[in-house]
């Protein structure tokens, strides 16, 4: 496949849980890209890990660090790129990526999405309030599925569910979709 049959980057958008960086790096590997994961930057920029970032300089100082780091990777070339679940919430960042190629949102089922993170989500700042109990869990993952949506759906060319899917399967349809994506995008 040469890389006209593909756009510049691939970027993979959506909530937390959906699967865009174990994707993201199995695409990259099938398409030999580079895999950038805008978290990784932030965290690596700042010395910090992200629930140290949101704790001591709270969202807004995140996401304008967040903002750099999707504006340093939209310029580059045969990237997959994953992005923080909040990352197109700032329309500047929705652009980058829409420019630099293909934006893919990637979703999950909210009971899907809640299995896959509450392990965790007092390792995610915007779950760790409603770590507590599943149930509230699934209530705070609703409501933030309903404030994203709008944002997820304006930033995308393409939507792809992840739940009940192994990830190679959902690599390999992105790829095949970004190739014809691109090839009706000439």
């Amino acid at each position: 496949m040469s890389m006209k049959d593909l756009p510049p980057n691939i970027s993979l958008i959506g909530f937390m849980g959906s699967g865009k960086t174990t994707v993201g790096r199995l695409l990259a590997r099938r398409l030999g890209w580079r895999f950038v994961d805008t978290d990784e930057i932030v965290s690596r920029t700042a010395g910090k890990p992200i629930p140290v970032l949101f704790a001591e300089e709270g969202e807004e100082d995140f996401r304008a660090r967040e903002t750099q780091a999707v504006h340093g990777v939209a310029v580059g070339a045969e990237q997959v790129i994953a992005t923080g679940g909040g990352a197109v919430l700032r329309p500047e960042n929705a652009t980058a990526l829409r420019s630099a190629g293909l934006v893919v949102w990637l979703t999950a089922r909210p009971e899907v999405v809640v299995a896959r993170t509450a392990r965790r989500a007092a390792e995610r700042p915007l779950l760790a309030r409603a770590a507590e109990g599943a149930d509230d869990l699934l209530a705070h993952v609703l409501r933030m599925l309903g404030e994203r949506g709008p944002a997820y759906q304006a930033a995308s060319h393409l939507i792809v569910d992840t739940s009940d899917r192994p990830p190679h399967a959902v690599a390999a349809e992105i790829e095949r979709r970004a190739t014809r994506w691109a090839r009706q995008s000439r």
